[in-house]
């Protein structure tokens, strides 16, 4: 699918799981572009009876970035972020929450970058009707921001880049966000792809995830 933002901005969306689904989700990349990784959360989500849209966000530098785990990726995906205001990526994800039909109750999902995009939408989407962020880098600097909708979140307590300082300073201040962390898991403990995955805690966080989701968007 491709979509249009409110700037003008023409980008493309990966789609999955039935057209007439009544709760629907938008699954927010990582550093690493929509790549096979993001491509089968989606789907996973879908299998759950979701609509699922995950908006190509690097569009706005090259169109069909995807990248993988190694140490030049990382460095390249960082370089990319760099070149998008989030203001420009939450137009995007704002784009697909307008090309659900407006019955449809949607939930945002978000890893790294994306969990921290996911926070953001939460307390600026007027659409959407929860939120999941996943290891959500940078959420400390927007803890004091107010979220419009339930929100839950998930960290690795032996993450190098979100130390559990900043969370609990997120905890302080947003006592009615539902956050938990995972002994043993480090960044990016949800996706199998990478070094990082810790099997145990991405089983637990997706369990809550769809729990949290089922409770607040199947109707």
């Amino acid at each position: 699918m491709q979509l249009t933002a409110s700037d003008g901005h023409e980008f493309h969306v990966y789609t999955a799981g039935p057209e007439d689904a009544r709760s629907g989700l938008i699954v927010v990349q990582e550093i690493f572009g929509v790549n096979s990784h993001i491509r089968s959360v989606a789907d996973a989500f879908a299998a759950q009876g979701y609509r699922v849209m995950s908006p190509a966000l690097f569009d706005r530098v090259q169109p069909g970035i995807e990248l993988g785990y190694a140490a030049d990726d990382v460095k390249e995906g960082l370089a990319h972020r760099a070149k998008i205001e989030n203001s420009q990526a939450l137009m995007d994800i704002e784009a697909c929450a307008a090309a659900f039909a407006p019955d449809v109750k949607i939930g945002i999902v978000g890893y790294c970058w994306g969990g921290r995009l996911s926070w953001l939408a939460a307390c600026q989407s007027t659409r959407l009707s929860a939120a999941s962020c996943w290891y959500g880098g940078g959420i400390v600097q927007h803890k004091d921001a107010k979220h419009l909708m339930p929100v839950q979140m998930h960290f690795g307590e032996e993450d190098g880049s979100i130390p559990m300082e900043d969370v609990a300073a997120i905890r302080q201040a947003q006592p009615d966000v539902e956050i938990h962390t995972y002994a043993g898991a480090g960044h990016g403990f949800g996706c199998d792809q990478r070094a990082s995955f810790e099997p145990t805690a991405a089983a637990l966080a997706r369990e809550r995830t769809l729990d949290f989701f089922s409770k607040l968007l199947k109707q």
